[in-house]
């Protein structure tokens, strides 16, 4: 099962860059953050896209969420919903059988980072619930935290907001939820691996960055064949898409 995440930083101005890059590499489920747009503001190629149940969760210029799951492989439409605690389009859903897919972007907590703590905190216990029920989460996006110092370039690391200790013990209270980060269990060593650069200083040629983009599957979805891979030759984005391969089924 192919499974893709992007922020995209505004889907109508990256519309062809998203077309262009799904037609290439067809994943099965594809989970975009940071649309900025409500669903009659998608451009329509994308709100109707051919081989896709499609889903878009915003409400204008700011945040919202995007899910899109491939018909060949999901046959039935799923329905999409959103849980309680996403008060500003920033977390959208579809299950189906015992998989939950989940694309979610964090709000970042410059402006408000009481905001963002809750969010986390909320989006644990959330992820705690769909274990305990049996469930397999499969949860993609933009979680705003780098998870450890080596998800940050040197030159970059210090004490400010994406890399604070309360932070990154919520991302590990996350992954507790029997959720393994598919990025670093493949890399486990790459202290390169890195997803976000800031648009300027010509930081992203120089990789100059930081991981704040994740795909994290319950371990029954990982095994031995598990791939990962970051892009930071594709779109224009200031972040770069994830796509990994998992498991198509929960092993036993």
């Amino acid at each position: 099962m192919k499974v893709a995440t992007w922020n995209v930083n505004g889907i109508r101005a990256r519309s062809s860059q998203l077309l262009h890059w799904i037609d290439r590499e067809e994943p099965d489920v594809i989970c975009l953050q940071e649309i900025k747009a409500g669903p009659e503001q998608v451009p329509e190629p994308i709100a109707q896209l051919a081989g896709y149940h499609v889903h878009f969760h915003g409400a204008g210029g700011y945040s919202g969420v995007a899910l899109l799951l491939r018909t060949k492989v999901f046959a039935a439409a799923p329905v999409f919903t959103s849980p309680p605690f996403d008060l500003e389009h920033r977390i959208v859903v579809a299950e189906v059988g015992t998989l939950v897919f989940a694309s979610v972007y964090v709000p970042n907590g410059g402006k408000d980072f009481a905001v963002k703590m809750t969010f986390l905190r909320e989006l644990v216990a959330w992820a705690g619930e769909l274990a305990a029920e049996g469930k397999h989460l499969v949860l993609c996006g933009d979680y705003n935290v780098a998870r450890t110092f080596v998800d940050v370039h040197p030159v970059l690391r210090k004490q400010v907001i994406g890399q604070l200790p309360e932070e990154r013990e919520l991302i590990e209270q996350l992954l507790a939820h029997e959720l393994v980060d598919v990025g670093r269990h493949v890399e486990p060593d790459n202290d390169r691996l890195f997803t976000w650069w800031a648009p300027w200083r010509n930081m992203r040629e120089r990789n100059i960055g930081w991981r704040l983009d994740y795909i994290a599957a319950h371990r029954a979805l990982v095994d031995e064949t598990v791939t990962a891979k970051h892009y930071r030759d594709v779109g224009t984005s200031d972040h770069g898409p994830v796509i990994a391969h998992l498991r198509a089924t929960p092993a036993a």
